[in-house]
């Protein structure tokens, strides 16, 4: 069986020229990827595939005032220029940065949300400061065999005793894995995984995770831990329960598709998109509907409310949405995905500011932070791999 990556389709989401031709056709781009269908037939159907989940992600339905549009356009425009004038920027690099400031973000605008009632006033001083770190590799532990990959990985669970790797560049191969033992895969933070458990279960990984699985589910029961956040499908089967485990509580499954955020960093919870779980702590299960979002308390208790599901879960397909979202807890899940580490400090006042609309997760970190600064009124300098973010 072959197996299908994730990763082949979402790449060519992360691509500005792929970007500015969804955008911005022309005939040069035309004829451009005609020839590279040409050149490579077997990337057709991940092609399409990236173009109907670009058509979903509908940046047109993002809502904003006349008076606000046009002032986000007037200084994007204004911003572009200035960086066309430094840089001397030719036609392709110049669209390429407005397509990417404007769909990175999806012309997200972030606004200030202040307390009228309140006295407190947010000083121009104030600043966030990020630091690139190093990237780590994905770990894929089985018995005493490590395997290490540098890149995005799919991973598939046959009834071989094998284990089919797939890497971003299409390359294949095939690890041994250990019988009745329980396998690890390690995401650092920088890097997504997916993986396909033997009974055919399907797990998309976000970055800084961990899930441990077994080679096969020989027991009455389908039992997997995770630490960190994951989108899951869980296979059906009526004669084994299925069962997620995380430092706080378990989730048992009734057939079902959901998210388990449970970061250690951050506050843990689990949003319903199909089907039905019970969440269990302190010897008490709570069902969830779908649509419902429970968030997990200290004290064991659960929190429950009905959400929009897409924000939970449109980061495993290659974007994040954001619906009045402060801009502190966009930034963690931006330090996420690449790899950083943001010092916000108590003197920071930026829980004034949130953020509404979605972000294509580039490759290209300079392009996300250029699009946030230039679209929120605050100004981007990096200086190595320290990041600086300032308050206008």
């Amino acid at each position: 069986m072959q197996l299908k990556t994730e990763n082949s389709f979402t790449r060519f989401l992360k691509e500005e020229k792929f970007i500015e031709w969804k955008i911005s056709p022309t005939d040069e781009l035309d004829r451009y990827w005609d020839e590279y269908l040409q050149q490579h037939p077997t990337e057709k159907d991940d092609i399409l595939l990236a173009e109907k989940h670009f058509k979903n992600i509908d940046i047109s339905s993002f809502k904003m005032r006349p008076e606000k549009r046009q002032e986000a356009i007037h200084r994007l425009e204004q911003s572009l220029n200035s960086y066309n004038r430094k840089r001397k920027l030719h036609r392709f690099s110049y669209i390429a940065a407005a397509c990417a400031a404007v769909l990175i973000i999806s012309v997200l605008y972030i606004h200030k949300e202040i307390n009228r009632n309140s006295e407190e006033m947010i000083t121009s001083s104030e600043y966030i400061v990020g630091n690139e770190l190093e990237s780590e590799d994905i770990q894929f532990i089985t018995g005493n065999r490590t395997a290490t990959f540098q890149s995005n990985v799919d991973i598939q669970i046959d009834g071989n005793q094998t284990a089919q790797i797939k890497r971003e560049d299409a390359e294949t191969e095939e690890i041994h894995i250990v019988q009745h033992t329980m396998n690890r895969l390690v995401v650092p933070y920088g890097k997504r995984s997916k993986v396909v458990l033997s009974d055919g279960t399907q797990v998309w990984l976000n970055s800084g995770s961990t899930l441990e699985f077994p080679s096969a589910f020989t027991e009455n029961t389908r039992e997997i831990d995770l630490s960190g956040e994951m989108y899951i499908e869980v296979a059906p089967d009526n004669n084994k329960p299925f069962y997620v485990h995380t430092s706080g509580y378990d989730i048992k499954v009734y057939g079902t598709k959901f998210n388990v955020s449970s970061y250690s960093n951050s506050s843990s919870s689990v949003v319903l998109i199909e089907g039905s779980v019970g969440l269990q702590s302190n010897t008490h299960e709570l069902r969830l509907s779908p649509n419902e979002q429970a968030i997990y308390s200290e004290n064991g208790i659960f929190h429950t409310q009905e959400v929009d599901v897409t924000s939970f879960i449109s980061w495993k397909d290659g974007y994040l949405t954001f619906e009045d979202t402060p801009v502190i807890e966009a930034l963690k899940q931006i330090e996420r995905y690449y790899n950083l580490s943001f010092s916000y400090g108590d003197d920071v006042s930026f829980q004034g500011l949130t953020c509404t609309g979605k972000i294509i997760l580039s490759d290209n970190l300079d392009n996300v932070m250029m699009a946030l600064t230039l679209i929120s009124g605050t100004k981007y300098k990096k200086e190595g791999k320290l990041i600086y973010i300032y308050k206008s």
